[in-house]
């Protein structure tokens, strides 16, 4: 008789990768045990990514898309199989990434977690009065009527009928549903004080000499003489709002129309990303956001604010922090909806178990941070029966304090426990230390990395000589010394947020670190009353934009003074050598690849037989600066660039200053024209810090530049910030790492708690009086590190 344990399906407990070459992998081969959590490790840019999500997680969406009608499959995105050898016990993979949640202005806590498509059916059965149906409270769906008359075929005969369609929605008619309505400051469009022929108009670009001003001048409408507050109520009017009117002006044809207007039509419907920077500092200038007074900022018309739950309407509910929301649900007693109820509190209890218990549902998903997106995702996947899938997370640590780290870490054993594989790919140690199994790769990034540099248990990873076992137990140390500040940026009365009343001076001249639990205030702090400020450029986590035709070299201005350099040495024109541009190979357009689309089936891309893959036309790889094409010098990798670019006859200042500051963050090993879509999270922000090292700014802001780092690399950032002081500059950092905080020469702590219950300063000093008071959890954690 044959054993219960050796039954054929329980020999396939361990997902197997052969030969997998994605991105920078080099033929990797690892076994990765089911059932069990494990974590994956290496410096930024080793392939941690390409492994598991490009590669695994990947393949095993593709199998599972493969099982849908290829009616249906032709909607969803498909996705030519990875590059591997061999991938066999997959099961379902469910992946938690970083990837921002769409900031549509409509987006909001409750609408991405499905927890307000279930409240709008709660209030369209319990609420009083009785509206309508859960359209009626859907502040997406505005209020229809129709009428008219339809012609109907009945056999031989044609037949008019009447008919009428009306739909309740509840959407607010003013503000569209957003909340927000935008309001035009008349004083950045014109001083009152002079006329218009004297320079009243003051939008940029818009000269006394030009056309626009002119327009105005001569249209006889204005007394163009008169200083603008002068006018009389007609002319202000005229000059303001006047509908589009034809006039003749010096012989030409043109259409007048009011200042407001033509200043909507010019400026706001175009995408502020895409503005040049002066124009875009005029329309943050000009242009206010207000709360929508029809509905004071709910997004409801009345009528959906009319219908009452216990007390409350649906706006009053959304409104509330998640963790009372918890206790009112709690507190309803109704039968009727049970299973409805059921799932709401679930739903709630879980943002309050993650940790988010502090959001509200009518929060836009814009204002979340990176951290806070990828929890809110996770919240959908707590309460869930499923077993045997595989979890996915990237870096479920970012944006967490010390003291919600090891929530996660119980949450990520509980999924474990359930009887589903966890994969994490994890910097902190924190997170590595409660692994079953880790896998690290490395050695080191890019083309440097994409090997198994070790796999087994945490305590066999301590004692192997690999990069991550090395600095697994790394400390930094309190300063003794700290720099002395210069002076002192003051912040009065914050109340942004949950803010309360904060006074607080940011020092400047110094490193300093602004920390706290999440949801404390930190960002509403930072970002609200710093980063707004002249003088301050403040980086966040917000994805860099860029398709497969950017990378490094054009989105750090890298490429401009090269142009030049190749068109100055060759004596012809610099759109010759932009890929996107005059130099472009015919036959690819540039891109390098010849896609074929193939419907429901993943499409092909092959390299350009033109071009080899190059981008450019065949005649401008002729033309050489210190004896490489263009293509020869964008396939270098940034360290080589450096060196290129620094002496003999292919020395180009500008290009030099750019790369060294690339080097100086890290990027060294990064090609200077791979594709921006390649690059990692942790690699993008690094981008970012280079491209702002260069603009002159006293103040930068940074908003966690650990985010993605190996424990390795977070020496070679605290140089750099250390380097950032000393040439005269203010840091200011919102970090959670405790390496970060012991370097800093300030630390402002928030808190005590999250929500209403944080928002006030419990701390400001240097980082050794807050490890010797240990007053606040960050103080206790602190104390903990440095040991």
């Amino acid at each position: 008789m044959q054993h219960a344990t050796d039954h054929a399906a329980d020999r396939h407990d361990r997902i197997r990768v052969r030969g997998a070459r994605e991105n920078n992998l080099r033929d990797l081969d690892v076994d990765l045990p089911k059932r069990r959590l494990t974590v994956f490790t290496g410096v930024s840019g080793s392939g941690k990514s390409s492994l598991v999500f490009a590669t695994i997680a990947a393949e095993s969406q593709r199998m599972i898309n493969e099982t849908y009608s290829a009616f249906l499959q032709g909607f969803m995105p498909s996705t030519a199989r990875p590059d591997v050898d061999v991938l066999d016990g997959l099961t379902t993979a469910i992946v938690v990434d970083q990837e921002r949640i769409g900031a549509d202005p409509r987006s909001t806590v409750g609408t991405v977690t499905d927890a307000n498509a279930m409240l709008r059916l709660l209030f369209s059965r319990l609420g009083t009065p009785h509206i309508g149906g859960p359209n009626a409270f859907s502040f997406n769906l505005a209020t229809v009527t129709a009428g008219g008359a339809i012609t109907v075929q009945k056999g031989k005969d044609a037949k008019a009928e009447k008919v009428s369609f009306s739909r309740l929605g509840g959407m607010c008619a003013d503000c569209e549903g957003r909340g927000t309505v935008t309001d035009i400051d008349l004083t950045q469009l014109l001083d009152t004080d002079r006329s218009l022929a004297d320079g009243a108009i003051t939008v940029p670009g818009w000269g006394t000499d030009g056309w626009m001003v002119r327009m105005y001048a001569e249209s006889g409408f204005v007394d163009k003489d008169k200083p603008v507050r002068d006018l009389t109520e007609q002319e202000r009017a005229d000059l303001l709002y006047r509908e589009p009117t034809k006039l003749k002006i010096a012989g030409i044809n043109m259409t007048y129309e009011g200042l407001v207007p033509r200043v909507r039509r010019s400026f706001l419907q175009k995408d502020r990303e895409a503005m040049q920077p002066h124009v875009r500092a005029f329309v943050d200038r000009a242009v206010t956001f207000t709360t929508c007074p029809a509905c004071d900022g709910t997004r409801l018309n009345d009528t959906a604010r009319s219908s009452l739950v216990d007390g409350r309407s649906i706006a009053d509910v959304c409104a509330m922090q998640v963790s009372d929301l918890a206790a009112w649900l709690h507190g309803l007693d109704a039968p009727s909806v049970g299973p409805l109820l059921d799932g709401l509190r679930d739903a709630v209890d879980s943002f309050v178990e993650i940790g988010l218990g502090y959001l509200s549902l009518d929060r836009p998903t814009g204002t979340l941070s990176g951290g806070e997106g990828q929890r809110v995702k996770m919240v959908k996947h707590l309460g869930s029966s499923l077993s045997d899938v595989t979890y996915v997370f990237d870096e479920p640590s970012t944006g967490l304090h010390p003291h919600d780290v090891q929530r996660m870490n119980a949450l990520l054993l509980r999924l474990r426990d359930k009887g589903n594989t966890v994969l994490v790919v994890e910097h902190k140690p924190e997170v590595i230390a409660v692994a079953d199994h880790v896998v690290d790769l490395g050695p080191g990034a890019g083309v440097e990395g994409g090997t198994l540099c070790f796999e087994g248990t945490v305590a066999e990873l301590r004692a192997s000589d690999t990069v991550t076992g090395r600095h697994l137990d790394d400390r930094v140390s309190v300063k003794d010394e700290v720099r002395p500040p210069t002076g002192a940026i003051e912040v009065r009365g914050a109340d942004r947020h949950n803010l309360r009343d904060v006074d607080v001076d940011v020092p400047t001249g110094v490193l300093t670190v602004v920390t706290g639990v999440a949801g404390s205030g930190k960002s509403s702090l930072v970002h609200g009353y710093l980063a707004g400020r002249d003088d301050v450029v403040a980086i966040d986590q917000s994805g860099i934009r860029g398709s497969r035709r950017s990378n490094p070299a054009t989105y750090t201005g890298l490429l401009e003074p090269v142009r030049k350099a190749f068109a100055k040495a060759n004596g012809v024109k610099p759109a010759l050598f932009s890929a996107n541009s005059e130099g472009a190979c015919p036959a690819c357009n540039g891109a390098g690849v010849l896609y074929v689309d193939l419907g429901m089936m993943a499409g092909v891309s092959t390299p350009c037989a033109e071009c080899e893959g190059k981008r450019f036309d065949q005649s401008v790889l002729a033309y050489r600066l210190g004896g490489k094409d263009i293509s020869e010098v964008l396939a270098m990798s940034v360290a080589e660039a450096e060196r290129f670019f620094a002496a003999g006859e292919s020395r180009v200042p500008a290009a030099h200053a750019v790369t060294t500051r690339l080097v100086d963050v890290g990027l060294g090993y990064l090609t200077i024209g791979q594709p921006l879509t390649t690059l990692s999270g942790g690699e993008r922000q690094r981008l970012k810090l280079a491209t702002h090292l260069g603009t002159p700014g006293g103040v930068i802001v940074l908003d966690e530049p650990t985010a993605g780092l190996h424990l390795a690399d977070v020496a070679q950032l605290l140089g750099l910030l250390d380097r950032l002081v000393d040439d005269g500059r203010t840091v200011v950092v919102v970090e959670h790492h405790q390496a970060v905080m012991a370097h800093a020469d300030w630390i402002i702590d928030l808190g005590p708690g999250a929500g209403h219950d944080g928002g006030q300063v419990v701390f400001a000093g240097t980082p050794a009086d807050l490890v010797a008071a240990r007053s606040t959890l960050t103080g206790e954690h602190l104390a903990a590190y440095v040991g």
